[in-house]
């Protein structure tokens, strides 16, 4: 099938499961975020299972192609995973600089950084379990992890996010034995911080990738919509993903009006295509979406674009979040209509 359709990652959790007021005015969370539940701990994996199921249902009904749990059971796209390994004082945080230079409270590294056991691994089982579709589970990268922390252990930022690498290798080898079919690698850093992403994070990045079996995407990003609202219209780091051993690489294109022509440099990936605009709350007509696409064709081949959000649709309210899937399905099915992939 030619343009299929799929979530970056995230899609927003009901209010009565998580405050989602709070949710926007603070910073994604990097340390546990537990307040942000409205369900009693005895209830909350079960709330969070309900959730879930109807995350899937509403990418189900919308026409969506490849289907994520909607990251529902996190508080940030990062921290649930990069909270759960050994070698850091949860009780006693550190300091680093966001994407807005704001100082957060970030998990503080004062040891060897292991995984302790699969953190994720459920999850897919459970979205194995309601959903017939190709599904895809998403990890933080070792790199955007080691921008999250305070280092008070490794001797340098590079050994942290090689250390980082091996956690994230061993579990994307598991959520690939556990039924996913593309396993997802946030990182969102590599734009924030380029310089240090060229001198180690693309090493620690293919180190988290090295043996893998399946497809594998990376995302990389300008930031949640809701959060950083000014946006270049060019990556700072981008080509050097053609380096990356992932089959698929996920960029942000409809709130940046993104010039397209860098895409060229990424021959040979997959292209998921952020065409969905996600700082506007009003919902794009399919044929906005097929506009934002055909920027995207005479830099990439229509078999190799996959069409997606711009990243952070857990922000949105839910009905604006439906209906932009819903108007980005119809644009895929008008895609394939005009190239013949139907």
């Amino acid at each position: 099938m030619l343009f299929p359709t799929t979530l970056v990652g995230s899609y927003p959790q009901p209010e009565w499961l998580i405050d989602r007021d709070r949710l926007a005015k603070g910073p994604p969370a990097r340390v546990r975020a537990t307040e942000l539940w409205r369900i009693p701990d005895r209830f909350l994996a079960e709330a969070q299972g309900d959730a879930t199921i109807a995350a899937i249902k509403a990418q189900e009904e919308a026409g969506l192609d490849i289907i994520t749990d909607g990251e529902i059971r996190r508080e940030s796209y990062s921290n649930r995973f990069a909270t759960a390994l050994e070698g850091l004082d949860l009780d006693n945080p550190g300091v680093a600089l966001g994407r807005t230079s704001r100082p957060n409270p970030v998990p503080r590294v004062v040891g060897a950084i292991r995984r302790k056991r699969p953190v994720q691994v459920e999850d897919v089982k459970f979205l194995r379990a309601h959903t017939a579709k190709p599904i895809k589970i998403t990890v933080p990268g070792p790199f955007t992890m080691s921008q999250q922390a305070q280092n008070d252990y490794y001797p340098s930022e590079k050994a942290l996010a090689m250390a980082y690498a091996v956690a994230v290798n061993e579990e994307i080898r598991d959520l690939f034995s556990a039924g996913a079919d593309v396993v997802q690698v946030d990182e969102p850093y590599m734009q924030a911080q380029p310089e240090k992403a060229r001198h180690y994070g693309l090493e620690a990045l293919n180190c988290a990738l090295e043996g893998v079996g399946g497809t594998t995407a990376v995302h990389i990003c300008f930031g949640y919509a809701a959060i950083v609202r000014e946006r270049p219209s060019g990556y700072s780091f981008l080509p050097e993903l053609a380096a990356c051993s992932c089959k698929q690489v996920s960029v942000e294109t409809a709130q940046s009006n993104l010039d397209c022509a860098v895409l060229a440099k990424l021959q040979g990936k997959q292209i998921m295509i952020g065409c969905l605009d996600l700082n506007d709350m009003t919902v794009e007509t399919p044929e906005v979406v097929v506009a934002r696409i055909k920027r995207v064709l005479p830099y990439v081949a229509a078999a190799d674009v996959i069409l997606a959000p711009d990243c952070g649709m857990k922000y949105l309210p839910r009905e604006v979040a439906f209906g932009k899937l819903c108007a980005m399905v119809e644009g895929a099915r008008m895609l394939r209509a005009e190239y013949g992939g139907g």
